[in-house]
């Protein structure tokens, strides 16, 4: 029998089934649903991440040229870093974000109570505009590296500027910050987070 069909002397198409198209219209309502959540609520930390608990995305950040400490380059930064077993920080800013910018003795803050190695990666800015912005502000970060196009940004699920991951000894991201952190979060999340980190590496 042919793919169409007789109906009453007529010859009709059979129906394409739409079926295939509810999952993903399901999968969408539901990311609206967290995202309306968290903006309404004005908790940006609660936007969701199908990375935690994962390996973080390989991926190079070139070093920010121009940038030195102590008459030294500072090193840029790459995925392989993060597999020493050391817990990590990694954050994503600009000099042009202000939030980044009302974040920044925040991020001072956390080097000086947790010794932890904390990594930047200066978002779509100009070489200039970051050294220009850790000279202004302080640099806390053991690394800089730079994302010019955003596309290490996109690999690693970065909604906006800035945002912040705490990774464990064996590389995986077990807590993401999203928007600035301030001093309710840092006692509260980001801290803790550090710490569960460096229980599960012993």
């Amino acid at each position: 029998m042919s793919a169409k069909a007789e109906d009453n002397g007529r010859i009709v198409k059979p129906r394409r089934g739409y079926g295939w198209l509810v999952v993903p219209l399901v999968v969408f309502a539901g990311m609206a649903v967290m995202f309306g959540y968290a903006l309404k609520t004005g908790d940006p930390s609660k936007l969701p991440s199908a990375l935690i608990g994962k390996p973080a995305p390989k991926y190079e950040f070139p070093a920010l040229a121009g940038l030195a400490r102590g008459g030294k380059p500072v090193a840029g930064f790459s995925s392989a870093n993060l597999t020493g077993g050391e817990v990590m920080v990694v954050n994503f800013f600009a000099s042009w974000c202000a939030p980044c910018r009302a974040e920044h003795g925040i991020l001072e803050e956390l080097k000086r109570r947790t010794g932890v190695r904390m990594v930047g990666i200066n978002y779509k800015d100009p070489a200039p505009g970051g050294i220009r912005f850790l000279g202004q502000l302080g640099n806390p970060y053991d690394q800089v590296g730079t994302d010019s196009n955003g596309r290490g940004a996109i690999e690693w699920g970065v909604y906006g500027m800035p945002e912040t991951f705490v990774i464990d000894g064996k590389g995986r991201i077990i807590y993401k910050h999203v928007g600035p952190i301030n001093d309710a979060s840092l006692a509260a999340k980001v801290i803790p987070a550090i710490k569960q980190a460096r229980k599960r590496d012993r």
